[in-house]
């Protein structure tokens, strides 16, 4: 190694070089629709608590679902509302790094969920007479703490390999969070990014690869049904998932698999931003809307609530 080399200690993030009055405005946009974000999903956890009718496998693994999107936002948002409104817009190399492990361990927590889920729609449809015994509590807190276990096991290798690169500082990135796949790295080799990229690539077209085939089983199952209100029921079980993975992984490929030429850095840092607090933000209410049981439990909350 040259002696010119001065070794990275912090990160500067840069995306948000923008006028002092937008910036004020942007901080409060943000942080409403982080507040927005934590009461939605914290909503959903508590109306699953309290109502009997959600104790079911679907909810429990919803309720995780929420729980990854409060704590995914919470890892990224709160120092992207502090950058806004500070001059000195840098991390340094501990946190970052410990920002970039919690943010994947998450992301791929989240993805791992949607792919039980997608699994569990899958025995709700194809068969509906041994849901009850396929989707035992046991076998259900099985998969969701494989899902925790797997992913915070994922996220850790990841970083140990992240580290045995040798990033070169000082490094200034263009982007809202520690993002390391952003830095330039003149003394790593690049071989070792593209192993990064490769992988990551691969969990995710991995996984999406187990929804598609559990949806087409689904599909087959609900085109077999003879009555149209066997037909609408069979989907509307499924379509507020269907809307979640839509959103997950159509912002997931965006993100990563849109040709360069015509996928900017800045709008790479738009996608992250959309999957970092607009998801987590509308899956709520995705299932709120989209769900009558979720919505009847909310009105009997709320008339309960007006009528105290």
């Amino acid at each position: 190694m040259g002696n010119n080399k001065t070794w990275i200690t912090e990160v500067t993030l840069l995306w948000f070089q923008v006028d002092p009055a937008l910036e004020v405005f942007l901080f409060g946009l943000f942080l409403l629709f982080y507040i927005l974000t934590l009461m939605g999903n914290g909503a959903i956890l508590g109306l699953i608590w309290l109502d009997p009718r959600l104790h079911s496998p679907m909810y429990f693994f919803l309720s995780h679902l929420a729980i990854i999107d409060m704590s995914c936002t919470s890892s990224t948002v709160p120092k992207m509302l502090a950058n806004l409104v500070i001059q000195k817009k840098t991390v340094t190399f501990g946190p970052c790094i410990l920002q970039k492990f919690l943010y994947l361990a998450f992301a791929v927590t989240e993805c791992m969920v949607l792919v039980v889920m997608s699994y569990d729609r899958y025995v709700a449809v194809c068969h509906p007479l041994q849901y009850t015994i396929i989707m035992s509590w046991r076998v259900c807190t099985g998969l969701v703490a494989t899902c925790w276990v797997f992913s915070f096991l994922l996220a850790l290798v990841h970083i140990t390999l992240i580290l045995r690169l040798s990033f070169c500082g000082p490094q200034a990135i263009s982007h809202f969070f520690c993002q390391i796949m952003v830095f330039k790295p003149p003394c790593a080799d690049t071989l070792s990014q593209v192993v990064f990229f490769t992988g990551s690539m691969c969990l995710l077209v991995g996984r999406l690869c187990l929804v598609l085939v559990s949806y087409t089983c689904i599909l087959f199952a609900i085109l077999r049904i003879q009555s149209r209100e066997g037909r609408r029921k069979a989907f509307s079980t499924c379509s507020s998932h269907l809307c979640l993975v839509g959103l997950f992984f159509g912002s997931a490929i965006a993100m990563y698999m849109a040709p360069k030429s015509s996928h900017s850095q800045e709008q790479s840092n738009i996608l992250s931003l959309f999957y970092s607090l607009f998801n987590p933000m509308l899956n709520p209410l995705i299932y709120s809307m989209r769900n009558t049981e979720v919505k009847g439990t909310l009105r009997r909350a709320l008339w309960k609530q007006r009528s105290m």
